[in-house]
């Protein structure tokens, strides 16, 4: 068997990271274990803990291995694509820093992508309590069966929480890509978004007309942590959803099914932000902007009125012991 430690890589592994120290060292090991050719680029976001130490000394005499640094903290979009810039694979493999991969994940996605034609390669995540043993992992999306492709249209709608909810979207999907595709269609990270940003870019590169295959689990395993980024959803991060809506539904070449799918996603997420933006003006004892949340279409006024009403009728539950 050819040595993957000699070869050119196949496959640029990248890992964004920032105060990762209790689970670095066991993602940078599960990238350099895979049975291809590979190199791994950790870039640190600036941590405040022993995320690049740590990193730093397992690329110590591994010539596979590059740690950079930020100097300020970007978010996940600028680190990772600062590591695609400085890296050369063929194709490109994003994993986030407190999750990790089975050695012959990336062999048999290469596989599939080469049998295929796929431009993105995507499998099905292992989904993993923090602190569970591995037996207790299931299906992110759980309904997998064979290789599919994935149109625009059909991403768009599942990643729709209201009917994906528990964290099933396929936004948290983590595919191969083709380094070529992306260059070629001048695609990267919006730098800006610092949650959802996988999202917004899968669904450029579809939209562009990538084959974006999607396949059972070939072992990606993501740890859920309760206090985790993505599991609370900040004000801002819904503003940045809207605002990349937005712009995707300016586009000429939408099919009717992408657009009302992307339309669906707008309001959506109108919806949260406003619940957000509802709740900082409350906190922060502002009348003022706590009404122009409700200057927003029927549908969102309406679910501000029926998220209100929720919280009310919690609370006499709360306080009258039928809760």
């Amino acid at each position: 068997m050819t040595d993957p430690r000699r070869d050119d890589p196949r496959v640029t592994i990248v890992i964004a990271a920032w105060n990762a120290e209790a689970t670095i060292v066991r993602a940078i090991e599960s990238a350099l274990t895979q049975t291809v050719p590979v190199e791994v680029v950790v870039v640190d976001d600036r941590s405040t803990d022993e995320t690049r130490t740590r990193a730093a000394a397992l690329a110590e005499g591994e010539p596979r291995l590059t740690v950079l640094c930020q100097t300020v903290n970007g978010g996940p979009s600028a680190a990772r694509n600062r590591a695609i810039e400085t890296s050369r694979a063929p194709w490109i493999a994003v994993l986030d820093s407190d999750d990790w991969m089975e050695p012959t994940r990336l062999r048999r996605l290469l596989e599939l992508a080469e049998r295929h034609g796929a431009d993105f390669m995507a499998d099905d995540l292992w989904k993993l309590d923090e602190g569970a043993p591995i037996s207790d992992r299931r299906r992110m999306l759980g309904d997998v069966t064979g290789t599919i492709p994935v149109t625009a249209a059909e991403f768009v709608a599942c990643n729709l929480s209201a009917d994906h909810g528990n964290r099933r979207e396929m936004g948290f999907l983590k595919p191969l890509m083709s380094r070529s595709f992306l260059k070629r269609h001048g695609l990267s990270y919006e730098p800006g978004i610092r949650l959802g940003e996988d999202y917004v870019l899968y669904t450029k590169a579809l939209l562009c007309g990538a084959v974006f295959m999607l396949t059972e689990p070939a072992g990606y395993v993501a740890t859920v942590r309760p206090g985790s980024l993505s599991g609370r959803h900040p004000t801002e991060a819904h503003a940045d959803l809207v605002r990349a809506d937005r712009a995707l539904l300016t586009r000429e070449d939408l099919s009717c099914a992408t657009r009302k799918a992307l339309e669906a996603h707008l309001m959506e997420h109108r919806k949260k932000w406003a619940w957000r933006r509802l709740i900082d003006a409350v906190r922060d004892a502002d009348p003022l902007a706590a009404l122009r949340c409700f200057w927003a279409p029927p549908q969102v006024t309406l679910d501000l009125f029926g998220r209100l009403a929720r919280e009310a009728l919690a609370r006499v539950r709360r306080r009258t012991g039928m809760g």
